[in-house]
């Protein structure tokens, strides 16, 4: 399957090159979330990069007023967006919901469609059914009382939503005296056959692990066997990733500032290595968030926040062992999400506390981060999305 996926490497590097040679500029339209709460972002913004240049052009195409989307998913056809409203008490909107929107095959317009409550504080992140049938809501819920929460929202085949039909709640470990007195669900994500979905608990140490049956559908999720992962004490699991070919996942470890390999075998985690991104175990300056596979799985990308604001560059060697081959400063603070454009050549980060989208060269071949080649001003930028019907 490797062998594969860099041929396909190789014949997406030839195609760019024909591009460079003459013919028009690849352009590509990618959407923006951010938070709204503070400074002068208004929610979501649609844009157009140039790929042949590596610049996000500053006039946005399109803005939709909502409030705090820090997460966008887009369904499989690229033909709807859905938006987590991180909102909570003390925000302007109090109620945590989620957004849905079409967007038009020709233009990428953005049109609202539907909005709806998820039952929890702070909803981060929402990933969706490979039938397209529900969205899997993780409500952080800061508060240690109520704590957070999974939602469960049926879509309709136009794309409503319709009113959460199951909650799923854990137990915290209570290793953290701040962080651990409650759960505090991060992000769901389905395994890449569909049928499993794997939920990671902040608050709980834990990656809890449910069998999806649509067949059920007042309450399609229901625990496997085994029903969770454990991490270390105090770990802290956040984001979960698949590689391309679905034979290994990786996890970013927020408050243990570690990044955790697992083979997937049968439905289920197995831990295989364990890498720290805190020297001598000083994890206060330390933040791990994101993290993406390069689309020919050669290569891992992370972010790590606080007081380092940088993206980590790992090989993926052929005995999937991650390799770190590249430190690299994000040139802003609290890079909250990144992603790399359907060329392979550049990556976009979102600096939500510098305020700034910033633009990197990438180079395919290595998988080394290059050159700024950009940094355009944005409030509270959160999430970047690139509307691509070619892309995973």
């Amino acid at each position: 399957m490797r062998h594969l996926l860099r041929f396909r490497h190789g014949i997406a590097a030839a195609l760019l090159t024909l591009s460079t040679s003459g013919a028009a500029a690849p352009m590509y339209q990618v959407l923006i979330g951010s938070y709204t709460s503070e400074g002068d972002s208004e929610g979501i913004y649609r844009m157009q990069f140039d790929a042949e240049r590596g610049y996000l052009e500053p006039q946005p195409l399109q803005v939709m007023r909502t409030h705090n989307p820090s997460w966008l998913t887009l369904d499989l056809t690229r033909n709807r967006l859905y938006a987590a409203n991180e909102n909570g008490p003390g925000h302007p909107d109090p109620v945590g919901r989620v957004s849905a929107f079409m967007i038009a095959a020709a233009s990428g317009k953005l049109s609202a469609l539907a909005q709806q409550i998820t039952l929890g504080d702070e909803p981060t992140h929402l990933t969706m059914s490979r039938d397209g049938r529900y969205l899997f809501v993780s409500n952080y819920g800061s508060r240690s009382n109520p704590g957070g929460s999974l939602a469960v929202v049926p879509l309709a085949k136009d794309g409503t939503l319709s009113a959460v039909t199951q909650i799923a709640t854990h137990k915290a470990s209570e290793k953290h005296p701040e962080r651990q007195q409650s759960a505090h669900v991060h992000s769901a994500v389905m395994s890449p056959d569909g049928k499993t979905l794997f939920v990671s608990d902040l608050g709980a140490d834990k990656i809890f692990v449910y069998r999806y049956d649509p067949a059920n559908a007042e309450r399609p999720l229901s625990p496997a066997e085994p029903a969770a992962i454990s991490l270390p004490d105090g770990s802290g699991p956040r984001h979960l990733a698949f590689s391309p070919d679905g034979r290994q996942a990786y996890a970013t470890l927020e408050l243990s500032a570690q990044v955790a390999r697992f083979d997937h075998v049968d439905g289920t985690l197995v831990q295989r290595q364990l890498v720290d991104l805190a020297a001598a175990g000083d994890t206060s300056q330390h933040s791990p968030g994101a993290i993406h596979p390069s689309a020919d799985g050669r290569f891992l990308y992370v972010s790590d926040r606080a007081e380092k604001n940088r993206i980590l560059v790992y090989a993926i060697e052929e005995n999937d062992n991650l390799r770190e081959i590249q430190d690299r400063a994000s040139e802003g603070r609290e890079p909250r999400e990144f992603a790399i454009d359907p060329s392979g050549r550049f990556m976009l980060i979102a600096n939500q506390k510098s305020d700034a989208l910033v633009v990197l060269e990438r180079d395919p071949e290595s998988g080394l981060l290059g050159e700024t080649l950009q940094s355009l001003p944005m409030g509270q930028p959160s999430d970047v999305k690139f509307i691509d019907r070619t892309g995973p």
